[in-house]
């Protein structure tokens, strides 16, 4: 396995890999999206932050990439549709920074309260600059919280912890968590009328750009202060320049920008009443080491055992639940390839758990069905675009739980239809990875092994000619399984030792009696 690390992710993260036995390769950042999409060529998995972006173009030639590891918060920098599309995994670790990101607001706060930066300023140019830098307490002052996920409530409990009144405006949470917990919520609009500081903790959106625009912008108290050190983009920065200009908003923190970095000639970088830093809200070596660590673990586990933890575009899989399901993998994946010979165009799925289904979580394994399924017909296709490929290919995929698992602690049952026929497969685990029904006719095979699926006329004397043919071929049989189709035919499921070459299959096909032969 290889990963390729870019913009400089902690050391102790990438030691992880190595003792992993990962091939590692650091990178400065990669800010142009061909010579990344070259670089990208045969690594497994890419780690970067906010300064290399992984738009599709970028991903153009990335057939080996399995995972795109954001060592932070925000993948915003990341085009996630299309690294879904391509079957790519997009990991975070929002956990990691959470701390130093409220932290920095926290500190933006006190400097917009009392002045520091043009303080500091003046006092650096030989001034002793007291006159027009009267701060202001915090204490007793109402601050508005826009968004509360996990920075944003960490943010209002350090803020309560100062004595500030707090509340909140989430659009993720519903109406109903209205007036729940220690932060009451409410309207935007609300919020903006009644803070006295507005600090934003969310992502960057097509619903959240430019959030704050001038209407809002508008709406705020007048002599009120705004902080944003979550995303650019979430203000519209011409419209506050009007704004601070007219004396509207007293005067605002930025330490993330629409544009990074910050152009030289920003109009933001001369106006006296802002407070800009160059998105410093995850810079400490704490949080640094903790996002390296959790992204390696998560990337890691993913590879090793299909846990799945920080995927913005996976559901989570925890690795307890990912022993539970573990064993099931590998036949989920021999039960699609085998149906998509039995169905090479199929047009609808139905699976189905039967027996004790308590405390599986049957996402992985659809999913790896239906990637299975779909594999060979074109394309790229994993378990992470497997959905997103059935619903573009016309595939409906219908999953049940529950029912009779006919004497089997936990019995998988799948239809496939297409093409005018309907087939149907039930497996299970007894006794390792088993088929023990194909169509209604009972057999006991192995689908992981190398099996030659043969239907016959039920007549004495095929299996011996059979058996024969494969024997003058150096095909040893391991297990032969039949089972009479109840029409004059019979079904057989033969087990080999190794695929059997073309030439010696076209001879079985051969066979007086064999009606069908192929190979699984």
């Amino acid at each position: 396995m290889r990963v390729l690390a870019c913009d400089g992710i902690h050391e102790d993260g990438l030691d992880l890999f190595r003792q992993a036995g990962w091939t590692v390769e650091v990178s400065e950042p990669i800010k142009d999206p061909k010579a990344l999409a070259e670089r990208l060529a045969g690594f497994d998995a890419v780690l970067v932050r906010s300064a290399t972006q992984v738009p599709a173009e970028a991903l153009a030639r990335a057939d080996r990439l399995r995972v795109i590891g954001r060592a932070g918060a925000g993948v915003d920098t990341i085009d996630v549709e299309a690294a879904t599309a391509r079957g790519i995994a997009v990991m975070n670790a929002p956990d990691g920074n959470t701390l130093a990101a409220a932290e920095h607001a926290i500190s933006l706060l006190f400097a917009l309260a009392r002045h520091v930066p043009r303080a500091d300023a003046g006092m650096k140019a030989g001034e002793w600059p007291k006159n027009g830098l009267t701060g202001f307490e915090l204490e007793g002052k109402k601050l508005g919280v826009i968004g509360l996920g996990r920075i944003g409530a960490t943010v209002a409990r350090k803020a309560q912890g100062i004595g500030m009144e707090v509340a909140a405006h989430d659009p993720f949470l519903p109406a109903a968590a209205a007036g729940k917990g220690s932060v009451p919520l409410m309207t935007l609009e609300q919020l903006l009328a009644w803070a006295d500081v507005v600090t934003l903790h969310i992502p960057r959106t097509k619903e959240t750009t430019n959030l704050l625009d001038e209407a809002r912008l508008r709406g705020m108290k007048k002599g009120a202060f705004l902080i944003n050190a979550a995303r650019g983009g979430l203000v519209d920065e011409g419209a506050l320049l009007r704004l601070l200009d007219e004396g509207h908003i007293a005067g605002a923190a930025l330490d993330t920008f629409a544009t990074e970095p910050l152009p030289k000639d920003s109009p933001l970088r001369g106006h006296p009443r802002l407070v800009l830093t160059p998105h410093l809200g995850a810079s400490t070596g704490e949080a640094q080491q903790a996002v390296s660590t959790i992204l390696a673990r998560q990337i890691i586990d993913f590879v090793a055992t299909g846990a799945v933890a920080g995927c913005v575009n996976l559901p989570p899989l925890t690795p307890e639940t990912a022993r539970e399901v573990g064993p099931w993998m590998p036949l989920m994946t021999a039960l699609g390839k085998l149906a998509a010979r039995l169905v090479p165009a199929p047009v609808k799925l139905q699976v189905t758990y039967s027996g004790r289904t308590d405390g599986l979580d049957t996402r992985p394994l659809t999913r790896l069905l239906v990637a299975a399924l779909l594999g060979p017909a074109s394309g790229r296709v994993t378990p992470v675009n497997a959905l997103h490929e059935a619903a573009a290919r016309g595939l409906e995929v219908a999953e049940t739980l529950g029912g009779d698992g006919d004497g089997f602690d936990r019995l998988l049952r799948i239809r496939v239809e297409g093409g005018g026929q309907s087939r149907e497969i039930e497996a299970t685990l007894h006794r390792g990875p088993r088929v023990v029904r194909l169509d209604g006719v009972e057999l006991d095979f192995d689908p992981l092994a190398h099996i030659l699926l043969m239907r016959n006329e039920d007549r004495p004397g095929v299996i011996g000619l059979v058996g024969s043919h494969l024997g003058a071929a150096g095909v040893n049989i391991v297990n032969f399984s039949l089972g009479a189709t109840g029409d004059g035919g019979a079904v057989a499921a033969i087990t080999v030792d190794r695929e059997v070459a073309a030439p010696q299959l076209a001879s079985l096909r051969g066979i007086p009696g064999i009606v069908s032969m192929e190979q699984l």
